[in-house]
């Protein structure tokens, strides 16, 4: 036999692991060289915050490796292949990844290992339910998320993985965890110039990173907030939601490791359709790759925003935590502080981007990504699509969030308001930059407008 690499991607962990077992199996007597791999085009994008918690991942797994992890720096097609050929490796075994860059980087990976007679085998992903393999009754993708639900519940894994045993191997490391960290301040690559002067981070507080962090922050919401979960979730104030999908973005943790801990509950219930709706994105990129930064629907290819110095202005208020809108403002800020926002706030803030301001969804998913540390393209990126009516609902774009409504009914007293906008309702205090009542009725315009654009291209094109 000979060794085979175990490459991490976006599996930070040791347990509840395939990619782990079947290296385990294919090495034998001659073990596992586990492997990652620095990967300066994977970063691109991404902020101070996801790589400070996944350099504080990768030293966790690292440490649970017993110190074998090997760490390797530049193009994986060059970095992986060198590996396997100085350790004698036949495979090189991965978690598959169904995003559009994971599947180029992969391909070229696979091609680089078969030219010195290597394998790069691919075992389990990083979903319940692997993306592409479920359909409709007429055997095509899901684009509504109730009939994806359906379909995901009948199948979804929720037992994991047993990891054997490792004989790990060692091999030299030519990188370490820290060069994962962000670049010095002044020299933030892949944002745009207009960008200077915005607060780029990095966050002062971040959740504990590694796979121990996540199982500890999984039970302590099972054996409490859990049980609230389904009446709470909406309010940002409290302690109210699982705080994982930082360790689900890297793989500290596996969907199955949390579904083996929910029972029937109405909190564990909605927990599970939480996954579930990840799962929705992950499968929908998969079909439509293009979807990352294109929108699904038709019309959203026409629908007019505004871009120039005003427009930057507006985006650098909202940015900042300026809007004028408190519940809005305040949800900034906790990105600022936290690099992480409550998900009903993501909402109501992608929602004044998009129709108050009538900005470009993409300006706001890429501030999310860049400051996020559960920053992930499927959920972040089809979630604003979601919110700006130019993705995969079916009749979205009329529901337009009211951000005083939103605060009136998800922050009643306040609380979330204060803690992170704590000049909220003090003297001096300007009101919101937009009128909302207005741009409302500015956004259903811009929105007719762009159907029927979609509809006379459409027309046009059939007479072609």
């Amino acid at each position: 036999m000979a060794p085979a690499v175990a490459w991490f991607r976006r599996d930070l962990r040791t347990d509840d692991h395939p990619a782990l077992a079947a290296a385990a199996a294919l090495g034998g007597a001659d073990g596992v060289v586990p492997l990652f791999v620095v990967d300066g085009a994977a970063r691109a994008g991404c902020g101070p915050n996801r790589r400070r918690f996944a350099a504080e991942s990768v030293r966790a797994l690292d440490r649970d490796l017993g110190g074998a992890l090997v760490v390797r720096r530049g193009p994986p097609e060059r970095a992986v292949a060198a590996l396997a050929a100085e350790v004698g490796a036949g495979s090189v075994v991965v978690t598959a990844d169904f995003g559009p860059y994971g599947r180029r980087r992969d391909r070229e990976v696979a091609r680089a290992l078969q030219a010195g007679g290597r394998r790069l085998v691919r075992a389990g992903s990083p979903y319940a339910v692997t993306p592409g393999t479920t359909r409709t009754g007429q055997g095509q993708p899901f684009r509504v998320f109730t009939p994806f639900l359906r379909a995901w519940e009948r199948v979804a894994e929720r037992e994991p993985v047993a990891v054997p045993p490792l004989r790990l191997r060692g091999a030299p490391s030519d990188a370490g965890p820290d060069d994962l960290l962000p670049d010095p301040p002044g020299r933030a690559g892949g944002v745009p110039g207009w960008w200077a002067g915005l607060p780029l981070g990095p966050a002062p507080v971040l959740p504990k990173a590694g796979s121990a962090a996540a199982h500890d922050r999984l039970r302590r919401f099972v054996d409490g907030p859990v049980g609230r979960y389904a009446s709470d979730r909406d309010r940002p104030a409290g302690d109210t939601t699982s705080r994982l999908s930082p360790h689900l973005h890297l793989g500290t943790i596996h969907p199955r490791s949390i579904l083996q801990h929910l029972g029937d509950g109405p909190g564990e219930r909605r927990l599970a359709t939480e996954l579930a709706w990840r799962e929705f994105y992950a499968d929908v990129l998969w079909h439509h790759p293009a979807s990352a930064w294109a929108p699904l629907a038709a019309a959203g290819a026409h629908l007019r925003v505004d871009t120039g110095a005003g427009a930057r202005r507006r985006f650098a208020a909202w940015a900042t935590g300026t809007t004028g809108f408190p519940l809005v403002d305040a949800g900034m800020r906790q990105l600022l502080a936290e690099g992480w926002m409550h998900n009903r706030v993501r909402m109501a803030a992608a929602s004044v981007l998009v129709k108050d301001l009538h900005l470009d969804w993409r300006w706001g998913a890429r501030w999310f990504l860049w400051h996020l540390v559960d920053g992930d393209i499927a959920s972040n990126n089809h979630g604003w699509q979601w919110v700006a009516g130019v993705g995969t609902d079916a009749a979205p774009f009329h529901r337009v969030f009211n951000p005083d409504l939103q605060r009136a009914r998800f922050d009643p007293d306040g609380a979330y308001v204060r803690r992170y906008l704590p000049e909220a309702g003090g003297p001096g205090r300007p009101g919101p930059i937009v009128d909302h009542g207005a741009e409302r009725l500015e956004a259903l315009r811009r929105w007719d407008e762009a159907k029927a654009a979609a509809a006379a291209e459409r027309g046009a094109g059939t007479l072609r």
